[in-house]
């Protein structure tokens, strides 16, 4: 858990831990397989995966609202190569003003 902390410590100054654990529950064994354990920001496909999946139904953004907050987030880890999707999920449950719905 405090490797995720301080991956999202490079982004945001405050952590909150049990949103943090809550992600990494509803991300479940996908973090085991290094391919999955990251989100690729140049592949539609995944993008929308995050979208209708991780936004929509833990977050409950609409599409447009999950949109713009990935996008955000896209921009914010930008200069990253590797996105770990605890992570990018946290970031976009912050720039959605929806992490207290986490922990």
């Amino acid at each position: 858990m405090s490797d995720y902390a301080a991956d999202i410590k490079k982004y945001t100054a405050n952590v909150n831990e049990a949103a943090v654990k809550s992600i990494v529950n509803y991300c479940g064994i996908a973090l085991r397989n290094a391919d999955s354990s990251l989100v690729s920001a140049t592949d539609p496909k995944e993008l929308a995966t995050v979208r209708d999946g991780f936004a929509a139904k833990k977050l409950g953004l609409d599409a447009a609202a999950a949109d713009a907050g990935i996008k955000t987030v896209v921009e914010k880890m930008k200069s990253d190569r590797t996105k770990h999707r605890v992570t990018f999920y946290y970031l976009l449950a912050e720039a959605t003003g929806t992490l207290g719905k986490l922990g």
